[in-house]
């Protein structure tokens, strides 16, 4: 299949691997030329083709894949003046697929999705979870909106990149889904921040603390996880603040829209502001534990 990416980040660049090397072709198309240095070389990408626009790559892709930062990144892509709907009017032929992966208000990804309709071309929110690593291994946890027809069609490509993709509902309930995922894994982040600061500063070893807590019901992937990774001193990004940040934010603006109490979500989107603010979004949402640290130390 002619698989168009958009978004050859941190993530978006291990998951369009897995699709050339599960034997589709890559037509690509890149803000920055360094993002596509490693599609140049044939002996790693020989199925990638570069384009000069995402119009070029939907008039050549039968399914274009999102995975960009915000949705005014997706809504330049998809509808700017040489966006992947100008493409499909140039190509003239109906049936092509955007597929963002990307992770944006759920109200957005509607709102796009409709405009791209009035052009015959499908849309599915297909945002993810599982972070570089995830991406690296294809085993992202993937959560879509969108038609089951279409959903049905894209799967395959789903497969090759994580290790579950679940239709939610329709337009933007996949974003919604990711919302609720990121509440859960940033108030989960900033709880084992606070167990663990609470613990080193009562005098006891948070090592020990964890590896008890492991064996109970405060089990879970990120105590596991992020807990060594924490104990390891390893902040190097895999998710950066500045994108928790963010994720957090669309959550507080659905709340706001909705009328909802978040209290918990308000205040680790509150600490993520401070990580940002203090210089310390590129480093990995986990290093909240030394912004805790901080705060805790005496002066």
């Amino acid at each position: 299949m002619d698989v168009g990416f958009i978004g050859l980040g941190l993530m978006g660049h291990p998951m369009a691997l897995h699709l050339e090397q599960a034997g589709h072709t890559l037509h690509l198309w890149a803000r920055r030329p360094e993002s596509l240095a490693p599609f140049i070389d044939k002996s790693v990408a020989a199925n990638a083709r570069i384009w000069s626009s995402p119009a070029e790559v939907a008039q050549h892709a039968a399914v274009v894949i999102l995975m960009v930062a915000d949705a005014p990144d997706v809504e330049a892509v998809c509808l700017g003046e040489q966006g992947l709907a100008a493409g499909a009017v140039l190509k003239n032929e109906p049936g092509l697929i955007v597929v963002d992966m990307s992770t944006i208000a759920p109200d957005a990804a509607r709102r796009i999705g409709l405009r791209l309709a009035e052009h015959d071309i499908e849309f599915l929110d297909a945002p993810v979870s599982g972070g570089e690593t995830g991406a690296i291994n294809a085993a992202l946890t993937i959560m879509v909106g969108g038609k089951p027809e279409v959903f049905d069609k894209v799967k395959p490509l789903f497969d090759k990149m994580g290790k579950s993709a679940t239709l939610i509902g329709g337009s933007g309930a996949g974003q919604v889904a990711k919302a609720c995922n990121q509440i859960l894994t940033g108030v989960g982040v900033m709880a084992l921040a606070e167990a663990f600061n609470f613990a080193a500063k009562s005098g006891v070893d948070p090592a020990r603390v964890r590896e008890a807590l492991l064996g109970g019901f405060a089990y879970s992937k990120i105590l596991e996880n992020h807990g060594q990774r924490m104990l390891d001193r390893d902040f190097k990004p895999g998710f950066k603040a500045w994108m928790h940040q963010k994720d957090l934010r669309i959550v507080m603006e659905e709340a706001h829209r909705l009328g909802l109490m978040l209290p918990s979500a308000a205040a680790t989107a509150q600490m993520f502001n401070a990580m940002a603010g203090g210089g310390m979004g590129e480093s990995d949402s986990i290093a909240v534990l030394t912004l805790l640290e901080k705060m805790s130390s005496p002066e």
